[in-house]
């Protein structure tokens, strides 16, 4: 089991369904039809020859079986109102109004119950930047995504287009062309297992579209977005849902890497979400995929370079170390 730690807005609680008011209201209307009788002495023995506000009322159990009947509109046959009553009349009106509104209550908590796609799909959060870092030798492309939901998304899958203004080599000008991109995960494929929050990535390859893209190009004016698209089934209902995000080029950062927000504790797993968007920098060679792949040596000079930082700062650090005293050889004799 997880156990989830964090800031979680309340307004991500489930809305349980309403208990049914509909019990309470036929006991009501049953004791209101109840006192009628009473009053107009209905329930007295030997009273045959007088007209009955409501016929077939002798007991609390008959009123009862009454207001049911006057709610659900059954209607049996056996208990009726008469005109001897114009109470009565009116109760049986105030009755029928109340019947209709608690129904439309019923309805309506029966629809926001099945209806709960959308608010689940506002509980799938996006880490707010992406970031492409080095990962087995390799310039990714990652983001993170995560669930502030303990009920699990059932077949869940993820994808990635790449939307950019192209032109064909017949000059033609595509302003919105979309490329899909493979993803990588843990589990593999596009299936995703979101138990806890998850890096995904996309390695930039050959067959990328981000194959040519350099630091450089990663600012406002830049013609890019990559799209990400998360769907799955809501666990309690059934109903697909989908969440979705964008990352425009300045919403990319290149040279930093996700801090891990997964830890153990006391033999379970926690996830701190105060954490979720945050990166650290690290060692990322400033060129393209293409680049890189061209001159691996980049990747080597990077490595040797980020071995001989701490080593070159802590032998300056000694250098500028000096006693506070020395003691000449004059003094010791």
């Amino acid at each position: 089991m997880l156990s989830r730690k964090g800031i979680i807005p309340e307004e991500y609680v489930l809305t349980r369904l309403a208990e049914d008011p509909a019990e309470p209201s036929w006991l009501l209307f049953a004791m209101v039809w109840w006192l009628i009788a009473f009053a107009h002495g209905d329930l007295a023995p030997g009273e045959g020859t007088a007209v009955p506000c409501v016929t077939s009322i002798h007991s609390f159990s008959s009123a009862f079986l009454f207001s049911i009947e006057v709610q659900v509109t059954i209607g049996f046959g056996g208990r009726m109102v008469t005109e001897e009553c114009p109470l009565a009349i009116l109760v049986l009106i105030v009755q029928n109004i109340v019947g209709l509104m608690v129904n439309a209550i019923m309805l309506g908590c029966i629809f926001m119950k099945t209806a709960q796609a959308h608010r689940r799909a506002e509980t799938l959060i996006f880490s707010k930047h992406a970031v492409i870092t080095l990962r087995h030798g390799r310039l990714c492309f990652m983001l993170r995504v995560g669930d502030l939901r303990k009920s699990m998304i059932i077949s869940a899958t993820i994808r990635m287009q790449v939307v950019r203004k192209t032109t064909s080599p017949e000059g033609e000008v595509v302003p919105l062309h979309q490329v899909d991109i493979p993803m990588e995960n843990g589990v593999g494929g596009n299936s995703i297992f979101l138990v806890a929050p998850l890096i995904i990535y996309h390695v930039i390859d050959s067959s990328s579209p981000l194959y040519d893209l350099a630091p450089s190009d990663l600012h406002h004016h830049q013609d890019l977005e990559i799209i990400v698209i998360l769907e799955g089934v809501v666990e309690t209902t059934g109903i697909t849902t989908q969440a979705r995000t964008s990352y425009l080029a300045d919403e990319i950062l290149w040279g930093q890497r996700f801090v891990p927000i997964v830890a153990e504790e006391d033999g379970r797993y926690s996830v701190d979400y105060s954490k979720f968007g945050n990166t650290v920098k690290v060692p990322t060679p400033l060129c393209t995929a293409r680049q890189l792949d061209e001159d691996r040596s980049l990747l080597d000079a990077l490595a040797l370079a980020s071995t001989r930082g701490p080593l070159r700062k802590r032998s300056v650090a000694v250098a500028k170390a000096k006693p506070k005293f020395s003691i000449s050889p004059d003094s010791l004799s």
